[in-house]
């Protein structure tokens, strides 16, 4: 146990004896939170650990919606593999909570991760009784992997990924990582970029693998035409308009997006814009901008398929977990968080519907994605706001050609399949280990 990890282990019960009390207090005067605190401190509730059956008992963490479809993947094979084995899987956003319980139902057990204090990850490995702690992506919590490799637990990071935002702040801390990941049995990587990245912050190079990513098999899994006609019926299409969506967008894009929309409609007047910010609280924030540059608009959660239609021209996002499917009936695709330096977002969501999808330079926490596009000529990338507006008015004025280039994009992942099915391979020979 080197010094930098027993000053991480001080600091972090320090911060906890000195943050808990007032937050305590807080959750007991709004309400809010009871529950999920307790679990994060590790106490879950008898009936939740009581329904646990199976065996060996695997337990994935996982922080939110993103890696909670990665997990998702994962699970459909292990249940393959080892149809007997109980999963527990852990979020730490409420989000993440609901969409957890909605996406697996009965086939794991939901619950909220512990906090990273040694005394909550202690009780959370004592109390779960897992076989295998497994963290996925960019999931690197040092007490956790410390406490769990001391109780015999084995330990692994699937479908890793280090963003190259991540590797700057890992190499300020190395000497830490070094001793969290020297307790890890085994990483099962992305791409060769995220294996040389681990081994970089510590990691060993003779436990380390490059699998690809299982959310593209997820992906892949979730085409259904039927979901294209429910789609259309929900936002009122009557199939001779175009559709422009700009999904995970990021301050700032949401600008330059209705700038290029102001343009689409000179030449398709029934154009259809949504936007789906990549935070779904900065929604009103959108809406009111939509309206102050003079375009009607609706919340997504304003109208449904039943008496409530889709009548503006320009729909705001609003709901959790529902981007993917909204891809499908899009005519041209805009990633967000790739005109403004914060790395882009998953280009290959829109790309698995055959659909051409336009990114900016900013794309270095997706560099595995672009590189999959990049390889068959699916994606196309724009310098700036200007660029963006000149290549989605080419490709609607030209619809064969974007319908060209957004079977290319579909090939790109369907060349990935099976990467899943890899990651829950790793898995199941950590368990067979002695």
């Amino acid at each position: 146990m080197n010094f930098p990890y027993r000053a991480y282990r001080f600091l972090s019960t320090g911060l906890f004896l000195t943050l808990f009390p007032p937050f305590w207090f807080y959750t007991r005067w709004v309400g809010r939170h009871r529950e999920s605190l307790k679990q994060r401190l590790g106490l879950y509730p008898d009936g939740l650990i009581n329904g646990i059956s199976g065996s060996p008992r695997i337990w994935m963490h996982a922080v939110s919606v993103g890696e909670v479809s990665v997990a998702a993947a994962i699970i459909e094979s292990l249940t393959a593999l080892l149809p007997d084995s109980a999963i527990i899987l852990s979020t730490l956003t409420e989000h993440g909570q609901s969409y957890a319980k909605e996406k697996l139902g009965s086939k794991a057990t939901c619950v909220y991760g512990p906090i990273d204090f040694i005394g909550a990850a202690h009780k959370a490995l004592s109390t779960l009784k897992p076989d295998i702690l497994v963290c996925l992506e960019t999931e690197i919590w040092p007490n956790w992997l410390v406490e769990a490799q001391r109780m015999g637990i084995k330990t692994a990071i699937i479908n890793g990924r280090i963003s190259n935002r991540s590797i700057k702040r890992y190499l300020k801390i190395r000497l830490l990582m070094e001793e969290a990941l020297r307790h890890v049995d085994a990483f099962s990587m992305i791409g060769e970029i995220d294996a040389l990245r681990i081994a970089l912050i510590g990691a060993s190079p003779d436990r380390i693998e490059i699998n690809g990513n299982a959310k593209y098999d997820l992906l892949l899994e979730q085409l259904d035409v039927s979901l294209i006609i429910k789609m259309e019926r929900l936002y009122n299409l009557k199939g001779n308009e175009p559709v422009f969506v700009a999904g995970s967008t990021r301050n700032t894009e949401e600008k330059i997006i209705l700038d290029l929309y102001r343009k689409i409609v000179q030449s398709f007047p029934k154009a259809l814009l949504i936007i789906a910010p990549r935070h779904v609280e900065r929604a009103k924030e959108i809406k009111d901008l939509v309206q102050a540059q003079g375009f009607a608009c609706q919340y997504r959660t304003e109208f449904n398929l039943d008496n409530v239609m889709r009548t503006a021209p320009v729909v705001v996002l609003d709901t959790i977990g529902e981007l993917q499917t909204t891809y499908s009936i899009a005519s041209i695709v805009f990633c967000g968080g790739s005109l403004v330096p914060l790395g882009g977002q998953n280009i290959l969501e829109a790309a698995v519907w055959g659909k051409p999808v336009l990114y900016g330079p900013s794309m270095e926490d997706f560099l595995d994605a672009k590189k999959l596009l990049d390889s068959t000529g699916g994606g196309i990338q724009v310098k700036d706001g200007q660029d963006l507006a000149e290549k989605t008015l080419y490709y609607l004025n030209h619809p064969q050609e974007a319908a060209h280039v957004g079977t290319l994009a579909q090939k790109a992942v369907m060349s990935n399949r099976g990467a899943a099915g890899k990651h829950a391979n790793v898995i199941c020979r950590l368990l067979q280990s002695d």
